[in-house]
């Protein structure tokens, strides 16, 4: 229980800062992770947003319709569709990413160097515990 408490008092900071720029949390992961893989499929935005693929397939139809995303046939397989951020996306994410590293300092600032070192090993492991990456 210890663990979902910790995540869902950050799901509420982040959701809270992320209002006035207009996303959600998943939104704002999934702007994130376009940023660092543009053309990546949905498939693996969803893997990587920790999302089921029909989740995603919502949140994506949202994002576009907001101007975030923009979807374009891959060059090689006609069937795949490359996502990519669009100029819209990039300012939403640069006024989100504003807003919640704060937060994200805030939490790991609560640790001197030497537990915040651990903290993030016991993080680790934890995922690891568990098949993740």
């Amino acid at each position: 229980m210890l663990v979902k408490r910790a995540e869902q008092a950050m799901i509420r900071a982040k959701s809270a800062a992320l209002k006035p720029v207009g996303l959600t949390p998943s939104q704002y992961v999934a702007l994130f992770e376009l940023d660092r893989q543009p053309g990546i499929t949905a498939a693996t935005l969803a893997r990587a947003c920790l999302v089921t693929p029909q989740a995603m397939m919502i949140l994506l139809k949202s994002m576009e319709q907001q101007g975030l995303i923009a979807r374009s046939l891959h060059p090689r397989h006609p069937n795949v569709l490359e996502l990519h951020i669009t100029e819209v996306g990039r300012e939403a994410l640069h006024g989100a990413r504003e807003r919640v590293d704060p937060i994200e300092h805030r939490v790991f600032g609560v640790f001197s160097p030497k537990d915040d070192a651990a903290f993030r090993e016991f993080l680790l492991r934890f995922i690891e515990a568990f098949g993740g990456e």
